[in-house]
């Protein structure tokens, strides 16, 4: 699994964070960074979550 943001996208809500927060982070006034591209099976539902309750849509997540 890769994860993928479109920073065009993003609008800092932060769904994101408080769904995975192990491999998203947002700065103060930012867009989502990930912290880890490539997370492991353990974060693979708090990620699809993410993808999901993102409200701009800017979270994908490709297979490997």
């Amino acid at each position: 699994m890769r994860i993928v943001v479109d920073r065009d996208l993003c609008q800092g809500h932060g769904e994101c964070q408080a769904e995975a927060p192990h491999v998203f982070t947002l700065p103060k006034h930012g867009t989502v960074e990930v912290l880890d591209e490539h997370p492991g099976d353990a974060e693979r539902a708090a990620v699809h979550e993410a993808v999901r309750y993102c409200p701009t849509g800017a979270i994908s997540v490709t297979d490997d």
